[in-house]
């Protein structure tokens, strides 16, 4: 029987030199009392000295859950596997953690949310680790940075490469948890938990098998405790046997700056009209020309950023259900919600836990993939997880090379330059003035997605931007429809200094982009 303890009892239990693994996404599902719990135990005693932590999504943000930073402290904290990390915008302080990696005090990996949790379920199986095409020819693989984000990482890798059958394979071995920190919405006597306000179930299922099959400490988080024998089955998520020890804060947000939602966590739904709209701009203009790509019946991946409006393009058409949505923390179908509480949906038809998602996605079972970038080069490549100027304005790659290694199309949106002066009109966009730089560079700073390896395997791409529509080809990157108002020789070749060439029979984009209404989609 679970053990109901204090925040700060749980953290006494951590040793020295740990493997800890911690489930949330962000601000969703942060255990957050718990790693205050421990740093406040170091800065006392400390103790406990030296950990590794395993992140497959982030744990905190930067708009007040400080999850990882809570622990990110020197001598507290050794090395750090995460699929994601807090991330925001320049203008606030950056963040802890990220000052431990890039001063080099801590080694630091980013590596894939999926791989993250395979890692986990191969751990609890006792298999020789994970085997994964996913990754091949980006900055996972180990011909380019293995994940390593610092010095101290690069020392010591986690990733080679295998010839088996024939094929290459990217090998991860295994990482032991020795604890595991979780968090649910309701404990029984005897540890069972369930989710009833969680916005996702994320992987602490997963994430408790890997520690108890190895003998390890289960320690869940939890807003209520409830009798024994009072829960339904059915609705228990992690059963008891797998749980030692219970803390309770009943102030346990659901998400950021959000403390309980009934329609995030699906128990009520939301009438369709009192989702917001995309508001008019250059970014609904790429969204619109991105729903484009859409049929009814379709399943589709969505990622942060400008693809995260798309669904509205769907709701202002008066379709919001003709398409199934995917997203990596697990809701399926419904309205996924932006800002803060991206990685939610309200109206879902089902809440998968991610590490069954990820499943989905890195076997490309979806019909296409709406992503953002930062930078494009010459031959295709991506880069969404590295900044080196200003690092902590990404997150890392999260889920986006689990969900691109075997996607069958993918749509990149993103500006074509950075500062332009853009006008928008009623039939279409000039730019008035150059931006500070151009987005399609020469080379990217980190290959998060290969073109090389998407023409190899025929994926179909396209990076929709405000002046193009772009395709990837074996020739390059070639603008197949042309933004109205737009100049494609100095606008396109010139700003891109070569980079995206026009193609033969370049079409318009279509004017109805700029409908003040709502766009008619031939779904």
């Amino acid at each position: 029987m679970a053990r109901i303890v204090s925040a700060a009892e749980a953290a006494q239990h951590i040793a020295d030199d740990a493997v800890v693994t911690v489930s949330s996404s962000s601000g969703l599902g942060c255990p957050d009392a718990v790693l205050s719990a421990i740093g406040a135990r170091f800065e006392a005693e400390g103790h406990p000295r030296g950990l590794t932590t395993l992140h497959p999504i982030a744990a905190g943000d930067m708009y007040g859950i400080k999850g990882i930073d809570h622990i990110a402290r020197d001598g507290l904290l050794s090395r750090i596997i995460a699929g994601s990390y807090p991330s925001g915008p320049s203008s606030l302080p950056m963040p802890e953690i990220w000052k431990m990696l890039t001063e080099n005090r801590v080694a630091a990996y980013n590596v894939p949310s999926g791989i993250l949790f395979d890692m986990h379920r191969d751990v609890a199986a006792r298999r020789p680790g994970v085997l994964t095409k996913v990754g091949l020819d980006t900055f996972v693989d180990p011909r380019r940075e293995g994940c390593a984000m610092n010095a101290a990482a690069a020392e010591a890798p986690i990733v080679s490469r295998q010839e088996m059958g024939g094929e290459t394979w990217l090998h991860f071995p295994n990482i032991v948890p020795d604890v595991a920190v979780i968090r649910a919405t309701t404990a029984d006597e005897r540890g069972n938990l369930t989710y009833e306000h969680e916005g996702a179930y994320l992987g602490g299922l997963e994430q408790a098998i890997a520690v108890r099959n190895h003998g390890g400490l289960v320690i869940a988080q939890v807003k209520r405790v409830t009798a024994s024998g009072s829960l339904r089955p059915h609705d228990v998520r992690v059963p008891g046997h797998l749980v030692d020890l219970v803390v309770v804060d009943a102030e346990q947000r659901q998400t950021t700056e959000t403390l309980y939602d009934p329609a995030i966590s699906g128990e009520i739904m939301r009438p369709w009209s009192s989702f917001s709209a995309a508001p008019a701009g250059v970014e609904k203009l790429l969204a619109r020309r991105a729903a484009m790509e859409l049929s009814r019946g379709m399943t589709a991946n969505l990622g942060f950023g400008i693809s995260a409006l798309v669904p509205r393009i769907l709701l202002e058409a008066g379709e919001p259900d003709a398409v199934t949505w995917a997203i990596e923390q697990g809701a399926t179908g419904g309205m996924p919600l932006l800002d803060f509480a991206f990685g939610c949906a309200s109206n879902a038809d089902a809440y998968m836990p991610s590490p069954q998602q990820f499943t989905y996605f890195q076997g490309g079972g979806f019909d296409l993939s709406f992503l953002s970038f930062l930078e494009v080069d010459r031959t295709g490549n991506v880069n969404v997880s590295k900044l080196g100027k200003k690092p902590y304005l990404t997150a890392g790659c999260g889920g986006f090379v689990d969900i691109t290694a075997h996607a069958r199309k993918i749509v990149f949106s993103g500006l074509f330059e950075a500062g332009a002066d853009l006008a928008l009109g009623q039939d279409g966009l000039t730019v008035r003035a150059p931006g500070k730089f151009t987005k399609m560079v020469d080379a990217v700073e980190h290959v998060t997605f290969s073109g090389a390896r998407a023409r190899e395997t025929g994926q179909e791409v396209l990076y929709i931007t405000e002046r193009c529509v772009i395709r990837l080809t074996e020739a390059g990157l070639l603008a197949t429809e042309i933004m109205p108002g737009v100049d494609p020789a100095r606008d396109i070749v010139a700003a891109s200094e070569g980079r995206v060439q026009i193609a033969e029979g370049a079409t318009e984009m279509p004017r109805a982009l700029f409908a003040e209404g709502p766009m008619e989609l031939a779904l």
